[in-house]
């Protein structure tokens, strides 16, 4: 599995296509809400028709039995990956892993990991508007915590919280981050982004890149460029 992630930030299914033609090899790829919410789930059918691995970014949270029959379908779709929110508490990951074990009917079931606080969220807005005290840091550590005592894969995090999530949950415990940027890009919208190059140094998993591959000149050597950095290379 490659440890580059492109997320596929398009409207149309037409958009999706003529970006993927770019990638003899198969390559890791995040469907999120924009794209599903266009052109539907039968995207990953398309995605997956054209040999790539999914990462379905959809962040369920709701009750536990919604949240496992939610899931039980999804992984009928045979996505790779897909997430919940953390703060939906350890029932409702744990029904989340129920859900996928039994859509995978005993075959291997998609890998599940939680988010635990969006890139976009600043300390100010977690503790005035979400009403929690404390550095986001701590609130990630200890979503993490309960991720992994719900038997979740991993999380969705900060590069800045990747070596402490190791630290307490252990090396085998995921880290997937998004908010990854080229030192060139813009931040957009995204309060804690990082480099490929320090997403690496920081011990990170997995890295999610958008618009610094799909907005590129070339998005096959950009990716490449960025794989390479991630494998060390």
């Amino acid at each position: 599995m490659s440890k580059t992630i492109v997320a596929l930030d398009f409207s149309s299914k037409e958009e999706v296509i003529n970006f993927l033609k770019q990638f003899n090899e198969p390559i890791y790829v995040k469907i999120g809400m924009e794209l599903t919410y266009a052109e539907g789930l039968s995207m990953v059918q398309t995605v997956k028709e054209m040999g790539h691995h999914i990462f379905l970014d959809l962040k369920l949270h709701d009750i536990p039995n919604t949240v496992k029959g939610g899931m039980k379908n999804l992984a009928n779709l045979g996505v790779d990956i897909t997430n919940v929110h953390c703060a939906g508490g350890i029932a409702m990951m744990k029904a989340a892993v129920e859900g996928l074990e039994l859509g995978a009917n005993g075959g291997p079931r998609p890998l599940c990991i939680g988010v635990t606080q969006l890139t976009s969220t600043s300390k100010e807005a977690m503790n005035e508007e979400l009403g929690i005290p404390g550095d986001v840091m701590d609130c990630v550590i200890k979503y993490a915590k309960n991720a992994k005592e719900a038997g979740l894969d991993g999380v969705v995090c900060s590069v800045h919280e990747a070596k402490a999530i190791h630290e307490a949950c252990g090396d085998d415990f995921l880290t997937v981050t998004p908010g990854i940027r080229l030192a060139s890009d813009s931040k957009d919208d995204q309060k804690r982004v990082a480099t490929p190059a320090y997403a690496k140094e920081q011990g990170c998993d997995y890295i999610v890149v958008g618009r610094s591959i799909t907005k590129s000149a070339d998005p096959l050597k950009t990716y490449n460029e960025i794989e390479a950095t991630m494998e060390g290379k």
